[in-house]
C-alpha cells in the first residue's frame, strides 16, 4: 500500500526501527513541529496518518485533512483531540494508555511521601546549617493516621490507592465512571466528591482534562479541605484553581502541593506556584522513565501501520 504518515511533535527522539514500522508496510514519512491548527493542516497535506503529542486535532483541522484516516498519540491523554468530530469523520484514534502507568503512580507517590514527610523543609533545615528533626520536621503525622483521597480509579489511580494502603494510609476514592461496588471489590471505600475532599490529608488527582473537570479543585473545594492538608497533581493542567492553590499553602491552610502538571507549559515565571517551599512542581516529568519512553513511541507507531494495512488497532479509542 501506500499512503503518508506524519509526525507533527517536533519533540521525541525517534529510532530507526519506529519508522521502520511504516516503511515495511509501504507508507511514506515525514516530520514538522506544530503547534497551531494552521501549522498541523500544513504538514499533514495528503496525509493518512498523524503521530500527535500535544498539537490540536480539532473539527477543523480534520475537514482540513480530508484523506486522513488514523491519528496516534504518544501516550494516553486525549484532551487536544476533538475524537467525536473525528468519529463523524470516520477517522480512527488511537493512544498509548498503560506504557507509562507505573512511572506516573511512583511519581505521585514519590510526591506524597516528600511531602508527607515534610523533605524539602527538612533538608533546607539542613543547608542551612540547622540540625535535628525540628527544623523543619515539625507536625509530621503517622501515616496510619491519615486518609488519602483517590480521585480517579483508573489503572495509576488504582495503584496509587494500593500503595497508599500498603503504607498504612486509610483510602477512600472517587470516580463517578466506575461503580461503587468495583471500587469495593478492591478494598476501598467510595464516597461522594465533597465527602472525598473534606476528608482527605492527602489529595492525589488521577482524572483526564475535559470541560467537566476544569478546576473540579477549585477555590470552594480547597477552603474545604483539611487544614494541613496537601494535594498532588499528575494527571492535567487545568484540574486545579493554582491561585487558590498557591494561596492556600501560603496562608497554611494546606501544608502543600506536588504538581507535575500545570493550566499552562512550560510554568509561567510568574506563575504564583512558583518560589514556595510548600509547592513542588516537575516538568510534566511523571510518565518518563527510558523504558516508557520508549514502548510508548514504538506502539503508536505499529498501531499506525496496522491501521493503514487494514488491521484492527491494538488500543483503539473511538
Amino acid at each position: 500500500m501506500s499512503g503518508l504518515v506524519v509526525r507533527t511533535d517536533g519533540i521525541l527522539q525517534i529510532e530507526d526501527e519506529d519508522v521502520a514500522l511504516l516503511t515495511a508496510a509501504g507508507l511514506r514519512y515525514s516530520e514538522a513541529t506544530c503547534k497551531s491548527e494552521e501549522e498541523v493542516i500544513a504538514a499533514g497535506q495528503g496525509a493518512a496518518g498523524l503521530l500527535v503529542l500535544a498539537e490540536p486535532i480539532t473539527a477543523r483541522v480534520l475537514d482540513a485533512l480530508p484523506d486522513l484516516k488514523v491519528v496516534a498519540r504518544f501516550g494516553v491523554g486525549l484532551d487536544t483531540i476533538d475524537i467525536p468530530a473525528a468519529t463523524a469523520r470516520g477517522v480512527r484514534i488511537v493512544n498509548v494508555p498503560d506504557a507509562n502507568t507505573t512511572e506516573v503512580a511512583a511519581h505521585a507517590m514519590a510526591l506524597i511521601l516528600t511531602l508527607v514527610r515534610r523533605i524539602p523543609q527538612l533538608n533546607g533545615a539542613v543547608q542551612e546549617g540547622k540540625w535535628g528533626f525540628r527544623n523543619g520536621g515539625e507536625g509530621i503525622r503517622r501515616i496510619s493516621q491519615q486518609t488519602a483521597g483517590i480521585l480517579g480509579f483508573g489503572r495509576i489511580g488504582r495503584l496509587v490507592a494500593e500503595s497508599c494502603r500498603q503504607l498504612g494510609f486509610s483510602v477512600l476514592v472517587h470516580d463517578p465512571f466506575v461503580d461503587d461496588s468495583v471500587v469495593e471489590a478492591a478494598g476501598f471505600s467510595p464516597v461522594p466528591l465533597d465527602a472525598l475532599v473534606r476528608s482527605s490529608d492527602v489529595l492525589s488527582l488521577h482524572v483526564p482534562m475535559s470541560e467537566e473537570n476544569r478546576n473540579i479543585i477549585g477555590r470552594e473545594a480547597i477552603a474545604s479541605m483539611r487544614d494541613g492538608a496537601i494535594i498532588v497533581n499528575v494527571s492535567r493542567g487545568g484540574l486545579i484553581d493554582e491561585v487558590a492553590l498557591a494561596a492556600a499553602v501560603s496562608s497554611g491552610k494546606l501544608a502543600g502541593a506536588g504538581i507535575d502538571t500545570v493550566a499552562e507549559e512550560p510554568l509561567a515565571s510568574d506563575s504564583p506556584l512558583r518560589g514556595h517551599p510548600g509547592i513542588l512542581i516537575t516538568p510534566h516529568a511523571a510518565h518518563y522513565s527510558a523504558e516508557s519512553f520508549r514502548e510508548t513511541v514504538h506502539r503508536a507507531y505499529a498501531d499506525v501501520a496496522r491501521v493503514l494495512s487494514g488491521q484492527p488497532p491494538q488500543n483503539p479509542v473511538n
